[in-house]
């Protein structure tokens, strides 16, 4: 589900306590993106699909990343609860790694 040390090197790499500044923002992006999907027009959500990509690979949110990779590419057949789903048991799994809130 999480690629743990892409997310660790990130974390070394920024230092413990940006680390904590970088995931809010993620998280916040993320979220509020997700929130548009189901308003979106389908010939939108290849963008917003590539956008939420992005962010999760970055902070080594794997099986998300690919579930955003799937809805890229077949945009008409994206699963918004499965996809949500996954991202917060992402979510969850990585703030209980890291003791963040």
């Amino acid at each position: 589900m999480i690629n743990w040390n892409k997310a660790d090197e990130l974390r070394e790499d920024i230092g413990v306590d940006d680390f904590g500044e970088i995931v809010e923002v993620f998280l916040q992006e993320v979220e509020e993106e997700l929130a548009t999907l189901t308003d979106k027009p389908v010939a939108e959500l290849p963008a917003s699909m590539h956008f939420l990509k992005g962010s999760a690979l970055n902070l080594g949110f794997e099986d998300f990343a690919e579930k955003c990779r799937q809805g890229e590419r077949a945009a008409n057949q994206i699963e918004i609860s499965a996809l949500l789903s996954c991202y917060n048991a992402s979510k969850k799994q990585f703030l209980e790694k890291y003791q963040l809130d």
